[in-house]
């Protein structure tokens, strides 16, 4: 497959996310996981580039540690690299404070063959890493949302779990959410004519 077909053939927002199947340290034992098998809740996928690193472990243990935020918004954690799953479960057996990992509470998934990478969009492969590429899949297992970050730069999950908020609230309301947008803060109607409410409302804001 040429660079070009592996382009059009990835992952895109508003497109169905692509499926896989592959190992994945869950709750410190190994478990095959399937992406579909999740149909029904939102999902969260997101790739760091290689285990026993340096950023991977802060985003890693941050997602983890916000775990119980997104269950609380029906919505799984899903998290890949390319390591095997016998590298996941050595790396959550060192203790943080030696930048290891520790208990994570989302299932750590195996993509030693590149294929999901690939699939995503997010593999390097002269480096033979993934990008830390991020995607919010919906309960119909349309990919809504993605980043993409460059290696040294880390990702924010207050920045995700903004993502889930807007997304669940235009499903619940049908208003759009403006730049900035978190919860309790004014939204959109989709209409030339009512979105003018909006913004009137921020333009008399900012006069004051």
């Amino acid at each position: 497959m040429t660079t070009q077909e592996q382009t059009i053939n990835c992952a895109r927002v508003g497109q169905p996310a692509p499926d896989f199947t592959a190992m994945a340290v869950v709750n410190k034992g190994f478990k095959e996981t399937t992406l579909s098998s999740y149909r029904g809740q939102y999902v969260v996928l997101f790739f760091w580039p290689l285990d026993f690193t340096f950023v991977c472990p802060t985003e890693i243990i941050a997602f983890s540690d916000k775990a119980e935020a997104f269950t609380e918004r029906k919505t799984a954690l899903l998290g890949v690299s390319v390591d095997s799953h016998f590298t996941h479960l050595a790396w959550q057996q060192v203790p943080r404070s030696e930048g290891g990992l520790g208990d994570i509470a989302y299932p750590m998934i195996s993509d030693q063959t590149h294929e999901i990478s690939r699939k995503y969009g997010v593999l390097l492969d002269d480096k033979g890493v993934a990008l830390r590429g991020l995607f919010l899949i919906d309960r119909e297992g349309i990919v809504r949302h993605m980043v993409v970050n460059d290696l040294p730069l880390g990702r924010s999950v207050d920045e995700a779990i903004r993502m889930v908020d807007a997304l669940q609230f235009f499903e619940k309301n049908g208003e759009v959410c403006p730049a900035n947008w978190h919860p309790g803060d004014p939204t959109i109607k989709p209409d030339p004519e009512k979105s003018k409410e909006y913004f009137r409302r921020t333009a008399d804001a900012t006069a004051r």
